[in-house]
């Protein structure tokens, strides 16, 4: 099978997280410290599906080799997501998370749906390991449940 957008929307119905579409038509996931984007790009045999979270919070300048110390451990150590950094104009520094699937040849739909799944309670779990590792102020007050807010992207 194809997986496109709209299974990915009755996915996340199903995971009971809330979701919007931006102005690009790309579908996210909005949480307090971080947005996550499910994306179709390419065409026919080279599509992909990824997904990818910006992680809010900011980081100074001076942060930077600590943050990357820190993501090359959790890179090294998981799967997914592959981690990077970005530093804005500003010079603040941001994260941002990926995991990809080629799609363009069909999947089947357990692998979509289970990888799909995985990579968000990754990208969730990305967020509490940096706050512990970093001693950062934890921004998370539950204990796994965590639901995207009704914020939005």
């Amino acid at each position: 099978m194809l997986p496109d957008q709209d299974l990915v929307k009755q996915l996340l119905e199903q995971m009971e997280l809330k979701y919007v579409v931006d102005e690009e038509g790309d579908l996210a996931a909005p949480w307090e410290q971080f947005r996550t984007y499910f994306m179709f790009r390419g065409e026919e045999e080279q599509q992909v599906f990824s997904v990818r979270t910006f992680y809010d919070r900011p980081h100074e300048i001076d942060e930077k080799p600590r943050l990357l110390e820190a993501i090359d451990d959790w890179n090294r150590r998981t799967l997914w997501p592959k981690v990077y950094s970005h530093t804005n104009d500003d010079g603040t520094v941001r994260l941002i998370g990926e995991a990809q699937m080629l799609i363009g040849t069909g999947v089947s739909l357990e692998h979509f749906v289970s990888s799909t799944v995985s990579w968000v309670r990754a990208s969730i779990e990305f967020d509490r390991w940096l706050v512990e590792q970093l001693g950062l102020e934890a921004d998370i007050e539950s204990d796994g449940d965590e639901k995207p807010d009704d914020g939005e992207v």
